[in-house]
């Protein structure tokens, strides 16, 4: 949806920013993880939200027929005929 459009419906209410999506990192540079205890805030984010997930793909598959396996190894040694 157009984010004016959103802004439209909204009714004057604040819209609030979206996630970024950028990663906190600590002074090493390292990522920081999530702190469980704090249910309505995302440490491993810098601005603190989750951003949403991208919907995958989907594919579709072509149906194959299976193919016998190899053979592997020395062929076997038949008598020989008279």
């Amino acid at each position: 949806m157009f984010n004016w459009l959103k802004n439209l419906f909204t009714y004057g209410s604040p819209a609030e920013p979206e996630a970024s999506g950028v990663r906190a990192r600590n002074a090493k540079g390292r990522y920081v993880k999530d702190d469980k205890s704090t249910p309505d805030v995302n440490e491993a984010y810098a601005d603190g939200k989750t951003p949403k997930r991208k919907p995958r793909k989907t594919t579709a598959k072509k149906a194959t027929a299976k193919k016998a396996p190899a053979k592997r190894g020395r062929p076997k040694k038949t008598a020989a005929k008279k």
